[in-house]
Order: structure tokens, then C-alpha cells, then sequence
């Protein structure tokens, strides 16, 4: 069997050697090397194309991971540039987007770096991909290698800060020493940094406005800036009113015509000397029959007149008018010389006689009616605010004994008219709800006849709530008790405008803690002054001198939840007397300013305005997530969280960006 195997194998060799001889002696077998040799070129080029194909896909994905490095390192910057942690950042987010074992590749290497503190960051990435197809013409790998960069650039912005400053911001943080206000400035000077580092050396305009508030807003000036009219004339306030008597007073007017009466008197005498006279008798009695009579009172010299007033003891006026004359006469008398020598003496005696004219007049008394303090009742009373709204000193009876005082109008304000009901709504389908809730209505302008749709001046100095005699809130229009209501009028709002870091610093340091917590009035007002449709519209779409669009973003801080008060006097009045949020002054009050907080929330965001909110040293409530744009609200548990908070809205209102 084996040579046969044998035998019939060189049979078939020696077979298909005639057939390939006689192939190529054939002309027509020409065609076979030519191609053979396009077959080896063919696959040289399509598998050059896969292999170089692949490599190119491999190359994107390694660029997007490169750029997806620098830009979460450039996100992770802080103000310690580009640390450990970014790089950390910038590492982790370009290997989560480059698996080399899933692409095929190998010695894949990232490098990321800063050459400006953090301002760009800069990669290298670099990886090897073996060849599928080309290693059989001796080409083994394909390098790959990319570059990216990243920087944060900013367009227009626009930024309004509406800050809670409560009486709680004044609070120490726990284990720091430190406030909460001192952080909340702190963060916002932070703040300013990271986008003015982002803006330098371009021609992007970055505003920012402010409102901060408590219990009230401080808009006065902006409102009088704008329009006088926008605010009332006249402004009804829960205060007290002078309460005066009336008595009859016997007023002295004069005296009646006088009548006379005299009299007449004589002064005590002066003696003169004695002097001898003559002599001598040698008994008495012939002394005595012998001398001389004594001389009468005789007038001698001139008369002098006096005159003097006073008043008796019956009220009347007396004019006594006196008229003297001196007078004299000589006495004469004997006296013993010697033993049996008696002599007549002799010597002048003085006195002055006065006639006495007495005028006597009656007063005269006229009955006058006065009126004089008697006490305040304290009730509502409308004022006429017409030169306080000027921000010009106004007087008051407001003093002790009804004493006019005088004051200077702070710029805060109370709210247009409202409806104290428990619901309050926006969308951009059926508007405001109620339709007359004039204090939530962000875009409305004054009507020139209606002062339910004007702001008042909120006067301080006359506010004052009504007690009872023992001391307790007294629902009663009116109360001979009551007591002065306190009142806190933050730092003036601001309105969009470019602002050097001094002037943006000394804004933040100027903020100071008082007063309870109203969400609505400040999201209310914060809205007004970012509205690009409401009455400060000139100031908001004022066009930037690059002609670009503009970011609209208001950033609400708060620390803590609705906390709003009856008594105090707020934009609101003083709610236990005003009523204009609830029926009886106290009920559901929190809620129903929630209402309107939230109503204001869907306004301004329906304006395209992005709502940041950002919670601090408290949590997060229902009502502040709501208020927030999508993916736009932060707690913040102490300082350095409160500025990460406001460090990563930074970077949101300024453009992460591949510049490469």
C-alpha cells in the first residue's frame, strides 16, 4: 500500500508542475504577479488605514480626556492657587475619561500644571497604541500625544446679593471666636477675587447690587432717585397723638384809675445844743419867771418830694408821694450854774413835718381761655410725609408736655398695599395671585393717583404699639397706654454698578446685624433691582460697551428660617395693629411672608435671572430649595464652607473654558 501512496504523490507533483509551467509560458498568466504584488500593497494600505483610524479615535478621546483634566483642576482652584487638591482633581477626572485598557494603549501618562497661580492650568497627555494590522510591514505602536489648557473667563455679569443681617449674623460661630457677619464679609470679598481674576485683561462688565435686609429694606433713596412720586404724601402709622384741656385763666391786664387819700406826719426831733442865755438869779423861781417862752415850730428852708409804688395786701398799686419840710424851734430852760447862781439856757430843736398823698388803684383782670398738654393717646394717625420723604428734618409731637421733636427719614420704607390672605402665587401664565398684592408685584410702577400702589416712608421715631393697663398688646384702635416700637434699617440696597475692590470692600464691611428675619422683603426687592422689565429697567439693561448679552444672577444668603415679628415696626407696619398680613396681627404670620417669598422667587427666575441661595449655619428649608434655580442652592455649616459656597457660584458666573 505504501508505494503505491508513493507513486501516486509524484504522479500529482509532476502533475501540477506541468500545469504551472505551462501557466507561465501562457501570455495570458501575465496578470497573476501584478496581482499578487497590488494584493500586499492593498492590505499594506487598508490596514494602515485601521490602524491609523483607530489611533485618531484614540487620539480624541485622549484630548477630551486631557481637556476634562484641566477643567475640573481649574474648578478645584482656590485661594491657595493650583494645590495638591486640584491636581488631585485634574488627575482623577482625566483618568475616569481615559482607560487605556479599554482604548488598547499603553504608558498613558497625564501632567497638568499652572503657570499663574491657578488662573489656567495647562496639560500634556500622552499615551502608545500597539498596531493591529501595520506591525506585519514592521510599524509596532503609534504614539499619541495631546495638549490642553483651561482658564476661567468671564462674560457680562450681572450679580445682585441680597444678605440676610438679622440680628443673628452678629452671632459667634462655634470653635472659631469669629461672627457670622465677619464670615459672611469675608466670603464676599473672596467672592470678588475669584471673578475680577477671571475678568482681568478682558472687556467683559461685571455689576453687582445689593440688598440687605432684616425686618425692613433701605431702598428710600433709590425709590426718590427715581421718581418722588413713587412715594406717598401721606402715611397713616400706628403712633400717639397729642390729647390737650382747655381752662379759663383771670389774665392781669392793668390797673384802674387811682383814688387819692393824705395823710400827714412828723419826724422825732433833734435837740440841738444847750447854750447859755442869761443870768444869774440866785433862786430858781426867778430863773423860771424870767426866761423866755418856748418859739413855735417854724418852716425853714425848702420842701422835698419822694415818691414810691407798691402793692397792698388787697392787690392794689400804691403811689405814695411824700412832701417834707423842716422845721425848728427854740426851747429854753434855767439849770445852776453855781451855788446861788442860776442861768436861762437856750437851744434849736429839728424835725421834719411830711404831707402824705396816697393814689390807690384796683387791678384789672381779663378771663382767657388756655389750652395746655393734658396726654398722649396713642392710635393710629396719618401724617403728612411730604417733607420727610425729601430726607429733610421733619417735626413731630411726639415729646414730653407735647414737645415737637424733630427726625431725619433712614430710607427704609413700608410696602405698598397687600391682601392678608394665606396664598400668594406667580407664573407666567395667570401672573400675581391676588391681583391686588401690590407688595409682591416686582415690575409694577406707582399709579400717580392711587397711593395704594406707592411705597411710604417708614418714620421710626413715631411708631409706637398700643398696651393695656397691664402692660399687654391691646387690639383696641386706641389706649391712653403704649409704648415706643422698636425698628431696624439696615444698610442702604445698592443697584448694579462696576465697582473697584475698595468700594466693593467697603460696602461688605459697612453691613451690621439687627432686626428679625423677612425672606419676602428681601427677595422682593432683590428682584425689582435685577429685573431688566421693572421700574429701575434703564439701570439693568443699560447695554455693555462690548455689545454682549448678560447673566443675570441674584445670589440670597440667609442664616436662618422666617422669623418675623408683631411688634416691631417692619415694612409692614406694626402687624398686631396694622393687619395687613393677618386678620388678627399674629396668626400664620411666618407662612404667609413665606407665600410671598416664594411668589417672588418664581418672578424673578421667570425673568431669566438664576436664584442662587445659599443656607448658613442652618439647614437648607423646603421654601430656600425652592426659591433656587436647578442645581443652585448650598448649606453651609460654618465660614470656610460659606466660602466654598459662594466660591463655586463664583465659577458659575464666570465661563470654565477650554482656551486649547
Amino acid at each position: 500500500m505504501e508505494p503505491q501512496t508513493d507513486l501516486q504523490g509524484q504522479k500529482s507533483v509532476r502533475i501540477e508542475t506541468s500545469r504551472a509551467l505551462r501557466l507561465l509560458r501562457e501570455k495570458s498568466g501575465n496578470v497573476m504577479p501584478m496581482t499578487a504584488i497590488g494584493m500586499v500593497a492593498l492590505a499594506g494600505l487598508v490596514g494602515g488605514g485601521v490602524d491609523v483610524s483607530r489611533a485618531y479615535m484614540i487620539e480624541n478621546r485622549l484630548q477630551n480626556a486631557c481637556d476634562s483634566g484641566v477643567l475640573a483642576g481649574r474648578r478645584a482652584v482656590s485661594e491657595d492657587g493650583f494645590d495638591s487638591n486640584a491636581q488631585t482633581q485634574a488627575n482623577n477626572f482625566f483618568n475616569t475619561n481615559f482607560d487605556e485598557v479599554t482604548e488598547g494603549s499603553s504608558s498613558t501618562s497625564f501632567s497638568a500644571s499652572s503657570p499663574d497661580e491657578g488662573n489656567t492650568i495647562e496639560g500634556i497627555a500622552s499615551t502608545t497604541v500597539d498596531t493591529a494590522v501595520m506591525q506585519l510591514f514592521g510599524f509596532q505602536q503609534i504614539p499619541l500625544s495631546v495638549t490642553c489648557s483651561a482658564s476661567m473667563s468671564v462674560g457680562n455679569s450681572d450679580v445682585m446679593m441680597v444678605l440676610d443681617v438679622t440680628g443673628s449674623m452678629g452671632w459667634s460661630l462655634a470653635g472659631t471666636g469669629g461672627t457670622r457677619i465677619a464670615a459672611l464679609k469675608d466670603a464676599m470679598k473672596n467672592f470678588y477675587d475669584t471673578v475680577n481674576a477671571a475678568s482681568n485683561g478682558t472687556n467683559a462688565r461685571i455689576r453687582y447690587g445689593f440688598v440687605p435686609y432684616s425686618s425692613s429694606v433701605n431702598v428710600g433713596q433709590l425709590l426718590y432717585d427715581r421718581d418722588p412720586n413713587y412715594l406717598a404724601d401721606s402715611h397713616t402709622i400706628q403712633s400717639k397723638e397729642a390729647v390737650y384741656e382747655e381752662t379759663e385763666v383771670d389774665t392781669f391786664s392793668g390797673w384802674g384809675p387811682p383814688t387819692y387819700t393824705y395823710d400827714t406826719s412828723t419826724s422825732n426831733a433833734s435837740n440841738g445844743n444847750w447854750n447859755d442865755y442869761q443870768g444869774s438869779w440866785t433862786k430858781k423861781k426867778d430863773c423860771n419867771d424870767n426866761k423866755p417862752s418856748n418859739t413855735s415850730w417854724t418852716n425853714v428852708g425848702s420842701t422835698s418830694t419822694s415818691s414810691s409804688e407798691y402793692v397792698n395786701g388787697q392787690g392794689q398799686k400804691v403811689t405814695e408821694t411824700v412832701t417834707t419840710q423842716p422845721q425848728e424851734r427854740t426851747q429854753y430852760g434855767c439849770y445852776k450854774k453855781s451855788k446861788k447862781n442860776w442861768w436861762v439856757r437856750s437851744r434849736v430843736r429839728e424835725r421834719d413835718r411830711n404831707e402824705i398823698e396816697y393814689a390807690t388803684q384796683d387791678p384789672i383782670y381779663t378771663t382767657t381761655t388756655v389750652t395746655t398738654f393734658d396726654r398722649y393717646v396713642y392710635k393710629p394717625v396719618t401724617y403728612d410725609v411730604s417733607s420727610y420723604k425729601t430726607f429733610a428734618s421733619t417735626g413731630a409731637v411726639i415729646g414730653d408736655d407735647g414737645a415737637t421733636e424733630f427726625s431725619t427719614w433712614a430710607g427704609c420704607i413700608e410696602e405698598r398695599a397687600t391682601e392678608p390672605v394665606e396664598s400668594f402665587s406667580f407664573s407666567t401664565l395667570l401672573g400675581y395671585l391676588p391681583s391686588t398684592a401690590y407688595d409682591i408685584m416686582i415690575d409694577m410702577a406707582p399709579n400717580a393717583g392711587d397711593d395704594d400702589t406707592k411705597w411710604k416712608p417708614m418714620w421710626p421715631e413715631v411708631a409706637y404699639y398700643r398696651e393695656t393697663s397691664s402692660g399687654y398688646l391691646t387690639s383696641a384702635t386706641q389706649s391712653d397706654y403704649g409704648e415706643k416700637a422698636n425698628a431696624y434699617c439696615p444698610r442702604s440696597a445698592r443697584l448694579l454698578s462696576t465697582m473697584t475692590e475698595s468700594e466693593f470692600d467697603a460696602y461688605a464691611n459697612s453691613l451690621s446685624p439687627a432686626g428679625s428675619t423677612y425672606h419676602s422683603i428681601g427677595m422682593v426687592w432683590g428682584a425689582r433691582l435685577a429685573s431688566p422689565t421693572g421700574i429701575f429697567e434703564s439701570n439693568v439693561t443699560e447695554a455693555p460697551a462690548n455689545g454682549g448679552s448678560v447673566a443675570r444672577h441674584i445670589i440670597f444668603m440667609t442664616d436662618g428660617e422666617m422669623s418675623t415679628s408683631y411688634s416691631l415696626q417692619t415694612t409692614y407696619g406694626i402687624e398686631w395693629h396694622d393687619r395687613r398680613v393677618t386678620d388678627n396681627g399674629y396668626s400664620d404670620n411666618n407662612s404667609r411672608h413665606s407665600a410671598r417669598f416664594l411668589a417672588a422667587c418664581e418672578a424673578a427666575k421667570a425673568k431669566g435671572i438664576r436664584v442662587w441661595v445659599i443656607a448658613f449655619a442652618s439647614g437648607l428649608t423646603s421654601n430656600l430649595d425652592t426659591c433656587a434655580s436647578d442645581d443652585s442652592s448650598f448649606t453651609a455649616a460654618n465660614a470656610s464652607q460659606l466660602n466654598d459656597a459662594f466660591q463655586e457660584i463664583a465659577k458659575d458666573v464666570g465661563e470654565l473654558r477650554v482656551v486649547q
